[in-house]
């Protein structure tokens, strides 16, 4: 299978609560965002909430206008629970994509894809209205081989595999329990629209959460064809130790690109 390099997006959010634990204005989110894309990265992801604790609704106009003006090549992906407010907060936003997540507003972070037998009807009119806007919309799924199906059938582009099971595993056949998984979600991805008579192109893939460089060697070479990985909190942990720029370059290493520098 050959497949174009997956792209690397960097999720702000432990940026953002780091800076919101003083009432100071740093780190300062929209240097990390210009550090991160000078360094390579692809593009850059946020996940407002409600109560605002990491990302708050006003650094959405900013990161926009920055990607905008200065990175016009970078990719912004707002990823979020569809209310009313942040369906609103995306439209504005200029963003590229829109990962649709079904979290709560109290969990502490994404655990689980959507349940479409419950949410597969708003879903749809989801996805219909943010293409319709002209964005690319994910779908946040549970590593099976029917939610990719749901997916495509509710008029997904993408699906985001959900990989915190598989980055919280730590013995190799529990490591390897979890990618099989993984790799049989993206195999029903891959499918999609093969056998329909709806013009559509099979759904992309999509993986975030818990992604490390350690773990995401092997999921690459497990599902080649990725097309975007989203990394935030590992990427965090790695540029305390050497900073944002060397962090960026190391994990496009491990994505392949032979010259981890900017294209802007």
């Amino acid at each position: 299978m050959t497949s174009a390099l997956t792209k690397l997006s960097i999720n702000l959010n432990a940026v953002a609560y780091l800076r919101n634990r003083r009432d100071v204005p740093w780190p300062d989110l929209l240097e990390v965002a210009r550090t991160v894309l000078d360094a390579g990265a692809h593009g850059i992801t946020v996940h407002p909430r409600p109560d605002q604790r990491h990302i708050r609704f006003s650094d959405i106009g900013d990161l926009s206008e920055l990607i905008a003006t200065d990175y016009p090549e970078a990719e912004f992906n707002i990823e979020g629970y569809p209310t009313e407010h942040f369906v609103d907060l995306v439209l504005s936003s200029k963003a590229h994509q829109v990962t649709l997540v079904p979290d709560s507003p109290t969990q502490s972070t994404s655990d689980h894809g959507w349940d479409f037998k419950e949410h597969g009807v708003i879903l749809t009119d989801l996805c219909g209205y943010f293409g319709g806007n002209g964005l690319r919309v994910a779908l946040f799924v549970d590593a099976n081989s029917n939610d990719p199906v749901s997916a495509w059938e509710c008029g997904a582009d993408r699906i985001e595999l959900y990989t915190g099971p598989y980055g919280g595993q730590f013995s190799q056949e529990s490591v390897q329990k979890e990618l099989d998984r993984l790799v049989t979600a993206a195999d029903a991805a891959r499918k999609t629209g093969h056998n329909s008579l709806e013009q559509r192109p099979a759904l992309q893939i999509n993986a975030g959460h818990d992604l490390t460089m350690d773990n995401l060697p092997a999921l690459l070479a497990a599902i080649p064809d990725l097309a975007e990985v989203s990394i935030g909190h590992g990427i965090m942990a790695d540029a305390l130790m050497v900073g944002f720029p060397q962090a960026i370059r190391k994990y496009l290493a491990v994505l392949g690109y032979e010259r981890a520098v900017p294209t802007y």
